[in-house]
């Protein structure tokens, strides 16, 4: 299934996307896309009744805004240089093992919003990343099976970083990943029965209408079973939580002087295969 949420921010309802791209109202079943409905097998299973019965009354898309597809999340891990060209890129060695930050859920917008450049900002940069939202509370897995048994669906992620925050101003990773907006989301959360095998998904990036990134997970150094096995080993996984998986290479902060660095004004479209596209207007906060 294709679930989405749609309406004003803050105010978003349950809906989902059928197989004729017909956006349909799950508010009659559901109040909203969270861990809540994630976690709960009979609760999903009646969703894909309804859809499945075609009786599930049609929405209006036009000029409907689309929300991130994921409401009430309580955290998002960051998995950072986890694909090998990203790494080759900016001249690091692979990581021997997954490198991790948060993201607040704050920093969650909707996948065709504004984007705020920060104030201060000169490298303010683009990553289009594989997100896994986990279905199930995942506590010291022992496998990369059990890992992917805990995750109920994928959605696309625009992990918006600021490169001088993040690297040259001390401290943690977290203050370049953390400004305002900087974490598009969706549009759909597409469940884990749509995608078998995560690690042969396209992932693209545009800017301005120039392709930067064009990689595939099957690049990533820690695939998304190991990924959630080893966070599981140092923090408790909950239905909701978003993983952010990393970046393939085509990033800023990978090319020559000067890096192309993001400007209000620019315009960033992102893709992956099977979960839909974003497209975001950059402006100064």
């Amino acid at each position: 299934m294709k679930l989405l949420r749609v309406g004003p921010a803050g105010a978003e309802r349950p809906a989902l996307l059928d197989q004729d791209g017909t956006l349909r109202d799950l508010s009659g079943l559901i109040t909203d896309v969270n861990g809540a409905v994630l976690a709960d097998d009979a609760v999903l299973s009646r969703v894909r009744d309804a859809a499945a019965s075609g009786g599930l009354p049609a929405l209006d898309g036009e000029g409907l805004r689309i929300g991130p597809p994921v409401g009430g999340i309580g955290k998002i891990v960051g998995i950072g240089l986890n694909y090998f060209g990203h790494a080759a890129e900016i001249g690091a060695e692979p990581p021997a093992e997954p490198i991790l930050f948060l993201k607040a859920p704050d920093t969650v917008v909707g996948p065709d919003d504004t984007v705020l450049i920060p104030r201060g900002s000169v490298k303010t940069d683009w990553e289009a990343e594989l997100g896994v939202v986990i279905g199930g509370t995942a506590r010291y897995l022992d496998s990369a099976e059990q890992g992917l048994a805990h995750v109920a669906g994928y959605v696309l992620v625009n992990d918006v970083s600021e490169r001088e925050f993040q690297i040259e101003r001390g401290g943690t990773w977290d203050k370049g990943k953390n400004c305002e907006t900087f974490t598009p989301l969706g549009p759909w959360l597409v469940t884990a029965d749509e995608i078998p095998d995560p690690q042969v998904l396209d992932v693209r990036l545009w800017v301005n209408g120039e392709q930067q990134q064009d990689g595939s997970t099957a690049d990533q150094i820690f695939p998304v079973g190991e990924v959630v096995r080893y966070l599981s080993r140092f923090m408790t996984l909950h239905p909701g939580d978003v993983i952010v998986t990393g970046t393939p290479a085509g990033v800023a902060m990978g090319r020559p002087d000067p890096k192309p660095y993001l400007r209000a004004g620019d315009v960033v479209e992102l893709e992956i295969e099977g979960l839909g596209r974003q497209r975001q207007e950059f402006k100064d906060a």
